[in-house]
């Protein structure tokens, strides 16, 4: 594994996380100064209350589903990585995606 290509990608990926999460508090910051709406910044922060936890449901669901693949790679004694391993952790990933949506639907 090559660690050194690994740190400045990190170090991007931290950086541009940290840059949308100064963002989007400024943003809340200016929308609860500029005297708007009680209703309309209530809303607002109400669905991205809403999107955060449906965001850690998907997240959770599909990394169970992703678990779920390892376990099967696993039990099925596959040592190298083939298309047939990659097909089964993709195909559990893309399960844990259709389920995290049935869910937000029935939440929703």
């Amino acid at each position: 594994m090559n660690f050194e290509l690994l740190i400045p990608i990190t170090l991007f990926a931290c950086i541009a996380y940290s840059i949308k999460a100064v963002v989007d508090a400024r943003v809340r910051k200016q929308l609860v100064s500029s005297n708007g709406a009680p209703d309309l910044v209530r809303s607002i922060l109400e669905g991205d209350e809403v999107n955060r936890r449906l965001s850690s449901l998907r997240w959770g669901i599909t990394l169970v589903a992703l678990s779920i693949g390892f376990a099967i790679v696993e039990a099925a004694g596959w040592r190298e990585i083939t298309p047939g391993v990659i097909a089964v952790l993709v195909g559990a990933v893309g399960i844990g995606n259709l389920g995290s949506f049935a869910a937000a639907r029935k939440l929703g």
